[in-house]
């Protein structure tokens, strides 16, 4: 197993990721460089002698995600971004329902994952045969899903969603199928979050991501209290009860566009640990509160299995033909919905009053 021992930190390699320190040194100990770098140096030749790209998930680590990352951002961005690129293969640097969804948008090219053990406690929370079965017990009503899903769930799906579009998606399929209630499925959470902004009634899934479902309304209000200037960003996938209390609700990349263009002198993401360390890289003017919970699937991915992953082509996710048809048009239904009039306002949440789901 590569641990970056049998590279060293030469001169050259020094050179070379001079660039990539110049951003991460405020996060990333000197020590700690030096091993680190001489497999981001290689990992980088690779990539370009395999014509390979590599998609770093937001919460990835700082030298996952600024060293060697080509395409950053959330699952189906990066997922979106690779469809585009003209590489051969792709490194799916996050966990395993994303690799699925790159592969259903990237047929033709090669998806590895460099860790099988990956997962996501909310994408295994649900199948697709649990699909079928809610759809015989409310027919005819239009089924949203979530893009943190298995391939098979996102095929018996109409439409999927994100956490930043799942109030305009909702809206849109009651509207085209004349309906006054959706099916939004698997997160628990971001369907009572989104039931909060719009009058469609939503049918819910008891699936929950085990990072945001352990913030509760204590810890929020314990911060306010230690950090009085600080801004409190959520996630969507957070209880109703956090995001209440918070001064803003979002999706990652909506987190990263709030501290970048509000540049607030103080700012609290509840979300995943790294995701703040990637944030603040780039947001220089803006101190960090580091309150999180690990995702421990995320942190199966490491530079010396990325690395494994692009030595021995390993860990090749395949999807299978029919799934994937079935997944793309769903994905494809949500790319090609116009863009909202309104953009979502997820910081406006606690303004409206309770609004329950029906819980499957």
């Amino acid at each position: 197993m590569a641990d970056g021992s049998q590279f060293a930190f030469t001169p050259a390699v020094e050179a070379a990721t001079l660039p990539l320190w110049e951003k991460v040194k405020r996060h990333v100990t000197p020590m700690e460089w030096r091993l680190q770098a001489p497999l981001i140096a290689e990992i980088n030749r690779l990539k370009r002698e395999k014509n390979a790209v590599i998609l770093a998930h937001n919460y990835m680590t700082p030298e996952i995600f600024h060293g060697v990352g080509d395409y950053v951002g959330d699952s189906l961005g990066l997922a979106k971004e690779a469809a585009k690129s003209d590489a051969k293969i792709i490194i799916q640097a996050g966990v395993h329902f994303m690799a699925e969804t790159s592969k259903i948008l990237s047929p033709d090219k090669t998806v590895l994952i460099p860790d099988l053990r990956a997962g996501c406690s909310l994408a295994a929370s649900i199948t697709g045969a649990d699909v079928r079965l809610i759809k015989q017990r409310y027919p005819g009503l239009p089924v949203v899903t979530y893009v943190n899903t298995t391939a098979d769930v996102k095929a018996e799906t109409d439409v999927c969603c994100t956490s930043a579009n799942a109030v305009q998606v909702v809206e849109h399929v009651a509207r085209e199928w004349g309906v006054d209630r959706v099916i939004l499925i698997p997160d628990e959470f971001l369907a009572r979050n989104v039931a909060r902004q719009t009058t469609v009634g939503i049918i819910a899934w008891k699936g929950r991501c085990e990072v945001h479902e352990r913030f509760n309304a204590a810890d929020i209000l314990e911060l306010k209290a230690a950090y009085p200037d600080a801004q409190i960003l959520a996630h969507p996938e957070c209880p109703t009860e956090v995001l209440e209390v918070a001064d803003f609700a979002g999706s990652t990349a909506a987190m990263n566009d709030y501290v970048l263009t509000r540049k607030p002198k103080q700012v609290v993401l509840i979300t995943e640990c790294s995701m703040a360390d990637n944030v603040a890289i780039d947001a220089v003017e803006t101190e960090f509160v580091r309150p999180c919970n690990l995702c421990p699937h995320m942190k199966r991915i490491s530079l010396e299995n990325i690395y494994e992953a692009l030595v021995m082509n390993q860990h090749e996710v395949l999807v299978d033909p029919d799934i994937a048809e079935r997944a793309r048009l769903s994905v494809q239904r949500m790319i090609d919905l116009p863009p909202p009039l309104v953009p979502a306002r997820y910081d406006l949440i606690k303004a409206r009053h309770h609004v329950d789901v029906e819980l499957i």
